[in-house]
C-alpha cells in the first residue's frame, strides 16, 4: 500500500465561532480547504463540535453559495427557482435523483472526452486550462450533445407521466391530472 496516500477520511469539526478545524491535520481550515478537499475527491465529513450533528451538506451548499455570489454562475435565478419549488412537492425524491444521475451522465461523458484526449497527451491530466481551449473548440458539438440528452430524457419523463397517469385512471377510474380536458 502507498504510504504517501491518505486513507482516513478528514473529520472536521465545526465550533460555534464558525471556524472548522480538521482533526486529521490538528488545525483551522477554510472553506477553500473543504473546498480543495472536494476538488481532490478526498473523502471529508463536517461535524458541529458541540452536537455531533452533520454538517457536511450545509458546508457543500455555503461553498456553492460562495461560488454563485463570485464569478459567472452555474445556475440561473430561474433555474434557481425550478429547483426551490420542488421543495416539498410529491416529486421532490425524484428531482433530486434525476438531477444526481444527470450529473453523473455528464461527469461520465466528460471522463470518456478525457480518456479519448490523454491518448495524445502521454497519460497527462487534462488541466482546467486544456479544458477551456477542448469547449472553445468543442463547445457546440457538446451543448448540442447535452440538449439532445436532455431532450431524450424529459421525453423519456413525459412518457413515464403519461403512463403513470393512464395507470391511475384504470386503477381508480379517474383522472389525477387537472390539467386534462373536460368533454
Amino acid at each position: 500500500m502507498n504510504s504517501t496516500k491518505k486513507i482516513s477520511k478528514h473529520l472536521i469539526k465545526k465550533y460555534p465561532n464558525r471556524r472548522l478545524y480538521d482533526t486529521q491535520t490538528s488545525s483551522y481550515i477554510t472553506l477553500v480547504d473543504v473546498k480543495q478537499f472536494v476538488m481532490e475527491n478526498d473523502d471529508f465529513a463536517v461535524v458541529d463540535a458541540k452536537t455531533g450533528e452533520d454538517l457536511t451538506r450545509s458546508i457543500l451548499l455555503q461553498i456553492i453559495l460562495e461560488a454563485e455570489a463570485g464569478g459567472a454562475p452555474m445556475f440561473s435565478s430561474v433555474a434557481l427557482a425550478q429547483i426551490i419549488r420542488y421543495y416539498g412537492h410529491a416529486m421532490q425524491g425524484m428531482m433530486g435523483s434525476y438531477l444526481e444521475k444527470n450529473i453523473q451522465a455528464f461527469i461520465d461523458i466528460q471522463n470518456k472526452l478525457t480518456e479519448g484526449a490523454n491518448g495524445g497527451l502521454e497519460g497527462k491530466p487534462f488541466s482546467p486550462e486544456m479544458w477551456t481551449q477542448f469547449m472553445n473548440v468543442q463547445g457546440p458539438m457538446m451543448q448540442g450533445m447535452m440538449g439532445n440528452y436532455i431532450d431524450q430524457s424529459k421525453n423519456l419523463f413525459v412518457q413515464m407521466q403519461e403512463q403513470m397517469q393512464n395507470q391511475s385512471k384504470n386503477m381508480f377510474g379517474f383522472p389525477f391530472a387537472p390539467d386534462e380536458k373536460k368533454k
